[in-house]
């Protein structure tokens, strides 16, 4: 970084709430011009490769033109309509992508600003569900050890209550059910006994389908998922997958559900969703839950609508996205940045306190037994040329499903010889 800081910086420094640091003492961060491709341009001129994609967004690069050229277009047109009894055609008509695009029924899209919001989204309407068929008492949600949901204060109630950055709330907020993965028959077992011991007081299931991400890229097999379904359906509990992180190819499937060939009854969308350009999210029902919604009576309607609800230009923005998925060319971008994760970071594996080595799709993984410096390893390997930020225990890369071979090979390499020198 260069001696003098940008003016811009200077003036906002004192104003600017930072997220998930310690202010006091952090780092400064960096200072950005501009991006391109799969690289952050800072103010002194540098370059870093991005390794985790701007908390996983940019799934095509930064600045793609096809997505650009699509929202300049739509700036022209109409940047925003309230969406409360208004409609126009990149809402409508992405809502009906995302239709055909995801399996099973989950046909009713219900668009948000933030993923965090669109979890909060699938839960009132999880609750309301029973609500509006008669059933009283459905107001709690089992989630799962190791799971994080958001920040918000209904997403804060079902990730992992020691893992998942919010246990200075604990007691405070209400509480949920909180359960291990069903990743054997043990544990099969006694998560379906808990059910059969207090299915009537559970709305629904959330989980985050194939990766726990911010909880600590915790992996699992599609297996589980079929287990939680049959779960569900047993116990007849409603099954939410929050795909805000795994959605739009990040584990080799274009929704992590479709490894394991079964359906939720809601999913959450967002991050990916619009190639990393604009705030969008959605809370996609099955035709199951929407038909408890559809009637004469006022008071059975969803009474949500967030401001920007639909906003035109970042719903252009995501279909513009999903053009780029649509050739297929991304398949084997996740093949080929899998095999170079699994190649580039295996020899972490040797260096002191690491404790796994693992990966998954495009997401490669160095877990430690504690805790790592986040500032400091920011920093070590922003002057080897790379943005890379680490979480809790692991220190990870999620890039751009486009990065070549060559940044693949020098955020693999950075990682190696930062690491190795101490972490």
């Amino acid at each position: 970084m260069s001696a003098s800081p940008p003016a811009w910086l200077e003036a906002g420094v004192g104003h600017v709430w930072r997220p998930y640091c310690q202010m006091k003492t952090a780092p400064a961060p960096l200072p950005v011009a501009r991006t391109h491709g799969t690289r952050i341009v800072l103010e002194d001129g540098r370059e870093l490769v991005d390794g985790i994609a701007s908390w996983w967004t940019a799934c095509h690069g930064y600045n793609h033109p096809h997505i650009a050229d699509a929202v300049r277009r739509q700036l022209d047109l109409a940047p925003h309509v309230m969406f409360g009894g208004l409609a126009h055609e990149p809402a409508y008509r992405l809502a009906a992508r995302l239709a055909a695009l995801l399996p099973g029924d989950l046909n009713h899209a219900f668009f948000a600003e933030s993923g965090s919001v669109a979890v909060e989204i699938a839960m009132k309407m999880a609750l309301q569900y029973w609500i509006n068929r008669g059933v009283a008492g459905r107001t709690r949600f089992l989630a799962f050890l190791g799971g994080y949901h958001g920040d918000t204060l209904a997403t804060m109630t079902v990730c992992d209550p020691e893992e998942g950055m919010h246990s200075l709330f604990a007691g405070v907020l209400p509480g949920q059910i909180m359960a291990a993965l069903p990743v054997d028959d043990v544990s099969h077992a006694a998560l379906d006994a808990q059910l059969a011991a207090q299915a009537g007081d559970i709305a629904a299931i959330l989980v985050e389908p194939l990766v726990q991400g911010a909880g600590g890229m915790l992996f699992h097999d599609p297996e589980v998922l079929r287990r939680l379904r049959a779960l569900a359906d047993k116990h007849d509990i409603l099954l939410i997958f929050d795909e805000i992180f795994t959605g739009f190819g990040r584990t080799g499937t274009l929704f992590a559900m479709q490894a394991a060939g079964i359906e939720p009854d809601i999913v959450t969308l967002s991050k990916a969703l619009t190639g990393g350009t604009l705030p969008l999210s959605a809370a996609i029902a099955s035709t199951r839950v929407f038909e408890a919604f559809w009637s004469d009576d006022p008071g059975a309607a969803l009474m949500h609508g967030p401001t920007y609800m639909g906003n035109p230009l970042a719903c252009a923005a995501a279909n513009a996205s999903l053009d780029l998925f649509e050739d297929g060319a991304w398949i084997a971008n996740v093949a080929r940045l899998s095999a170079g994760l699994a190649q580039g970071l295996e020899p972490c594996r040797a260096l002191p306190g690491v404790v796994d080595v693992r990966v998954k799709g495009a997401i490669g993984v160095v877990e430690f037994a504690q805790a790592v410096d986040t500032g400091g390893l920011c920093a070590r390997f922003a002057e080897q040329g790379a943005w890379i930020r680490p979480m809790g225990k692991v220190v990870y890369l999620t890039p751009a499903l486009t990065m070549d071979d060559d940044d693949l090979a020098l955020l693999t390499g950075v990682m190696l010889r930062v690491l190795g020198a101490g972490a």
